[in-house]
């Protein structure tokens, strides 16, 4: 595509504008009709709690039957994601920009004095709209923040399957490609499995819902997360056998830290006496975990989402260092937000904080970081 091909599609068109607001309105009926368990969130700082209908999976499987029904009737095509990406990726962007102007304009002028919705301002315009002002803002009834994850989850998968079939189009649908959209469409499927557990994280219960969270999940995780699909749609890559092998054990090994880490957190936080690993937990002043993998590294998640996060890139080989964009990204990432997490929970844990640091002493990676 030459340049003046590429500033042309920076422009929206009608027809990505209405892909992208169908694909939205979707999720918003679908999430709020489809049934789904109803999940408690964290208890806020003002004791209330949130409730959230996981029901993504069943959205996006139905979601999938429609697209299906679609391309097989002729209706749309299976590469139209594809080849309307850099029109879709503008009118993303120019979304999420009204929708965090909007966030700040509304959120600024809240009375609400509830843990969800009450204002945090600091009168610095380019903070309060890049951090947002409000922790859960809610519109029509949808939680926006949860909302608007989900989308960029899913947006990612379809991202990839559009792309999966140019490819094969192309005749380049080999080893690489396949071990690249399996694992990302695991990795997604599992999200949505485990839906659940996304309302005990740090972007839920911590971050108020800002540009850098609206842009995060509506542009960034779909559209930068799959330029490893972009990049082998015009790059042929051949693995040996033992580079097949060690990617695979990559994801599996990411995949079980990961998952592991996750899910003991989440049980532990329902259910605070549940055994780890066999054992009664052990606890740092009655609330800091330190069994499973939570007495390997303070943040052992992140290590899993890193080993997967280069498990996605593997496949595209070591000639360029562009698809590895992702886990270079997330490393940066995950280390800014270990730091800030760390300072938070020293504040508010003190000298117990202080005694878990001594017991638990790497931050992500054992014996390394």
């Amino acid at each position: 595509m030459e340049m003046g091909d590429i500033l042309a599609a920076l422009i929206p068109s009608w027809s990505s504008v209405v892909i992208l607001f169908s694909y939205l309105g979707y999720l918003a009926i679908a999430g709020s009709v489809l049934p789904g368990r109803v999940i408690p969130g964290a208890i806020l700082s003002d004791g209330t709690r949130l409730h959230y209908r996981c029901n993504g999976l069943l959205s996006l499987i139905l979601l999938v039957v429609l697209l299906g029904i679609g391309v097989n009737t002729k209706m749309i095509s299976p590469m139209v994601v594809a080849d309307k990406g850099i029109e879709l990726l503008s009118a993303t962007f120019i979304f999420s920009l009204i929708v965090s102007l909007a966030l700040y304009a509304v959120g600024g002028k809240s009375r609400e004095q509830s843990s969800s919705l009450k204002a945090h301002v600091t009168g610095n315009f380019i903070h309060d709209w890049w951090f947002g002002v409000q922790l859960n803002p809610h519109f029509m009834g949808v939680d926006l923040k949860f909302f608007f994850v989900r989308a960029g989850m899913m947006g990612w998968l379809f991202i990839n399957l559009s792309i999966f079939m140019k490819s094969i189009q192309a005749g380049n649908g080999n080893l690489s490609v396949i071990l690249y959209q399996l694992f990302v469409a695991l990795y997604i499927l599992d999200y949505f499995f485990y839906e659940e557990f996304m309302t005990s994280t740090w972007d839920i219960i911590a971050e108020r819902l800002g540009y850098m969270l609206v842009f995060g999940d509506l542009v960034f995780i779909p559209f930068t997360f799959s330029i490893q699909g972009w990049w082998l749609l015009k790059n042929k890559v051949v693995l040996s056998k033992v580079a097949v092998i060690a990617n695979c054990l990559v994801f599996l090994v990411g995949y079980c830290v990961f998952r592991g880490a996750n899910k003991q957190k989440h049980v532990f936080k329902k259910n605070p006496k549940a055994h780890i690993w066999g054992k009664p937990p052990k606890l740092v002043g009655g609330k800091l975990l330190v069994s499973g993998y939570w007495g390997v590294s303070r943040h052992c998640n992140y290590l899993g989402d890193l080993l997967l996060a280069l498990s996605f890139s593997l496949p595209c080989g070591t000639s360029s260092p562009i698809p590895y964009f992702y886990p270079i990204y997330l490393l940066i990432l995950l280390v800014w937000r270990e730091r800030r997490d760390e300072e938070r929970c020293a504040q508010k844990y003190k000298e117990i904080w202080v005694e878990y640091c001594k017991l638990v002493p790497w931050r992500i990676i054992p014996y390394v970081y």
